[in-house]
């Protein structure tokens, strides 16, 4: 374990040297001005995570919502203002959650060491630990980033959407610096958490104006999934697949899916690829790696080959965690995570 961790350490000082925005991050950059950060935020996290398991893909969606806008600033926590509206009230970011631990955590952190460690610092860690506890792989943060005084709401619409064709969805990670390969390898991170049916359910019954399902979508599984969001349908769904109905008294609005339905922790991404390719995809865009050559290549790998996709996933998050970041003078930290202090503006 040890020397795995040792050679991943490695791998982001090397992705870390090339990357003129991120060069001024450091391993245990606050190993002198707040050493006990990084247990913090771990303790913390567990903490509500024995309470409430949903956490950790709530800010594993958090990380990707922050750092794909316009890096890694924390500015996808900010609310608005009377002068500046909020990343959270786009519509590519009104489902998001976990606002209210990034708080808890962020309190504890400033009873300890005040005005030291940043949010966007904390995303980035609270993340990793997040997806360790989701079942996913170690991987190294290295820190030092700085929060935005800003929000940038009027981009968010750059985010890629569960409705994205593949030429789409890699046009959109390929304009943050993203290969086929990385986004094939990022998406895994959708083997956790739950999914809105609101997001899938034209796939289900009126795929493109047709009046049918998707045709890339197996039947057996489409059929699971109009149980599970529309109580007039209802066969039995596979005994591999056993999800918990909603109960009838939910809107269908707010009934969701499983995105692990085999099971919390259940081979993190294998089992996601390996449904790829039975046409078990939950969401289009995913479903959508199986449209392309070299897309359909690195799902089957990652399907047959758990190290791979693990190491693969490790090093895609460590360069979505670098993305575009703020050092040095070029940001400040916020000791309210929702708020830029009034002095700035």
């Amino acid at each position: 374990m040890e020397a795995k961790k040792f050679l991943l350490l490695l791998v982001a000082f090397c992705l870390l040297i090339f990357s003129s925005d991120s060069s001024s991050l450091e391993y245990e950059y606050y190993r002198r001005s707040c050493p006990q950060a990084d247990r913090i935020i771990t303790s913390s996290l567990r903490r509500i995570y024995q309470q409430n398991p949903g956490v950790a893909p709530a800010l594993l969606r958090l990380i990707f919502h922050d750092c794909f806008v316009q890096g890694c600033d924390a500015s996808v926590l900010l609310d608005g203002t009377d002068i500046m509206g909020s990343e959270k009230d786009t519509p590519p970011n009104q489902s998001l959650k976990g606002f209210d631990h990034v708080d808890t955590i962020k309190s504890e952190l400033e009873s300890v060491c005040p005005g030291v460690v940043s949010c966007a610092d904390l995303l980035v860690m609270a993340a990793r630990d997040s997806i360790l506890l989701a079942g996913g792989p170690f991987y190294p943060v290295l820190t030092g980033r700085k929060d935005s005084n800003r929000a940038y709401p009027d981009i968010s619409y750059e985010l890629p959407s569960p409705m994205d064709d593949l030429p789409t969805n890699i046009a959109r990670f390929a304009t943050r610096g993203f290969t086929a390969k990385e986004t094939v390898s990022l998406l895994g991170a959708h083997s956790t958490g739950t999914i809105h049916c609101r997001f899938f359910e034209k796939r289900l019954y009126n795929f493109g104006g047709t009046g049918q399902p998707d045709p890339s979508i197996d039947a057996d599984f489409a059929e699971l999934l109009r149980s599970i969001c529309n109580n007039t349908h209802s066969l039995s769904p596979s005994p591999s697949l056993s999800p918990s109905s909603p109960s009838s008294a939910k809107n269908r609005q707010q009934q969701v899916m499983k995105m692990d339905y085999e099971g919390a922790g259940a081979g993190f991404g294998t089992l996601y690829y390996r449904g790829l390719l039975q046409g078990r995809g939950i969401l289009f865009v995913d479903q959508q790696l199986t449209a392309g050559e070299e897309t359909t290549r690195w799902v089957r790998e990652y399907a047959s080959d758990v190290s791979l996709f693990r190491s693969d996933f490790g090093k895609a998050m460590m360069k979505l965690s670098s993305t575009n970041v703020l050092t040095g003078a070029n940001g400040n930290v916020r000791q309210i995570c929702r708020e830029v202090d009034s002095s700035l503006w």
